[in-house]
């Protein structure tokens, strides 16, 4: 199961409906063959359906993403629901943001299966799924295209010709860069289960629904109110093959109530650790709600709580 192939000839859908959802494509290079960059939200318009097959394709085509009727309890808006049975190849080998990228002042959060084939973060020592593709694709979440050295170096460490990279870009505060980035309610639960010590190979299958934000005004608002999105509104199933007693052991570890800064808007925590994401506490970094449904035996464990007043006081609800 090649991620980055399946999720190439997603992109090439995608850019034959470019027109239609709004969306641009063009070359990193001026001239010569470049990487094909897809420009979902940055300098394009965008929108749902853009947003919508970005976020399946940051997935490699393995899950399923969907707008659904929101939860009236959490925020009157519709919400974002992606569910999956490749739930580690899909949400961890390829949707997790693992690739910071910095170059001469660009900047972008990396994510979708390219990072299968660049294989560069230790995560890949813990799930294996690094692959040698021919051609690799990648999501960016930024406020500008990439450069073409940029997209020379992704590729070089892809392992890949530079005209056999596709890139999907969108800036956080863009429809679609808010519908891709609140599509990781599954990925972040997972990945707080990597940390606290659980075999993801237990679980075989998940499901995550969170408010979609209205769009910020610029993309500091956006990370706050994505964030929030999944933080306190996140709920999210997993169903699993494992032991009822280490499922009540783990459980409370993995929402977001589990850290100590839980509870304030994730702008007002962003800001307080000078807006370096690695200052902030990784406890927090999870869904609202965690739930197991435990294929061995039956049994049903739910941990975590919804904050509707945080998501109001981000959304700028009244």
């Amino acid at each position: 199961m090649q991620l980055n192939q399946l999720a190439a000839v997603l992109c090439d859908r995608l850019a034959e409906d470019a027109s239609r959802l709004r969306i641009a494509v063009t070359s990193s290079a001026a001239g010569g063959v470049g990487a094909r960059l897809i420009d979902c939200g940055v300098d394009a318009t965008g929108g749902l359906e853009a947003g919508r097959r970005m976020a399946e394709i940051c997935l490699a085509g393995l899950a399923r993403v969907a707008l659904v009727p929101g939860d009236e309890g959490i925020w009157s808006g519709p919400a974002v629901q992606v569910d999956t049975d490749h739930p580690l190849a899909a949400c961890m080998a390829s949707q997790y943001a693992g690739w910071e990228i910095k170059s001469d002042g660009y900047f972008a959060m990396g994510s979708g299966p390219m990072r299968a084939a660049a294989g560069r973060e230790d995560l890949f020592d813990r799930i294996g799924c690094r692959e040698q593709p021919d051609v690799a694709v990648g999501v960016l979440e930024s406020g500008r295209l990439p450069p073409e050295d940029v997209c020379r170096n992704i590729a070089e460490a892809c392992g890949v010709e530079l005209g056999k990279l596709t890139l999907l870009v969108a800036r956080t505060s863009s429809l679609a860069g808010t519908l891709q980035v609140v599509s990781r309610t599954v990925e972040t639960a997972l990945h707080k289960l990597l940390e606290v010590g659980f075999d993801l190979s237990e679980v075989t299958s998940g499901v995550g629904t969170a408010p979609l934000p209205p769009v910020a005004a610029d993309d500091l608002e956006g990370i706050g109110r994505t964030n929030d999105a999944v933080l306190y509104g996140g709920q999210v199933t997993l169903y699993v093959r494992s032991d009822d007693s280490l499922l009540t052991e783990i459980g409370p570890k993995v929402p977001s109530c589990a850290s100590p800064d839980h509870g304030r808007p994730f702008a007002q925590i962003f800001k307080r650790c000078g807006h370096d994401f690695y200052k902030i506490d990784p406890l927090l970094f999870s869904p609202a709600v965690v739930q197991f449904a435990n294929l061995q035996t039956g049994q049903f464990h739910r941990f975590g709580h919804t904050l509707p007043r945080v998501i109001h006081e981000s959304f700028g609800g009244a």
